[in-house]
């Protein structure tokens, strides 16, 4: 079976959705020293190795532990960013694998972020 083809969402999507969309779930896969250094706005934390735990769980043991609510299978604003695109990649992957069928990575990540935020 070919692995599935990883949906990319640019900078200028994701920009239109950050503050303005209620269904958008932006998840950032990086390293707590990672985020801890600079996060876009309204992401939620999830380290890379914990996205197919995370996914798996069921929805109020992923709001008490995330403080959101666990995108449903077909949600349409499912994206999964980290530093320079690969981990995002990979998330997204894992998420496609269990179901999401919209599951996207922001493939410039937070670098491009935070070059284009001037942050």
């Amino acid at each position: 079976m070919a692995s599935p083809v990883t949906k990319e969402i640019s900078y200028e999507e994701l920009k239109a959705l950050v503050g303005k969309s209620q269904n958008l779930l932006l998840v950032d896969v990086r390293s707590k020293e990672e985020v801890d250094k600079g996060r876009i706005p309204g992401s939620v934390h999830i380290p890379i190795d914990s996205v197919e735990a995370a996914l798996a769980m069921e929805p109020e043991e992923f709001k008490a532990k995330y403080g959101v609510t666990k995108p449903l299978l077909d949600a349409s604003e499912l994206v999964f960013h980290c530093q320079v695109g690969k981990r995002g990649g990979i998330a997204t992957d894992k998420a496609c694998k269990v179901g999401y069928v919209n599951a996207r990575n922001y493939q410039g990540a937070y670098r491009e972020w935070s070059q284009r935020e001037g942050k």
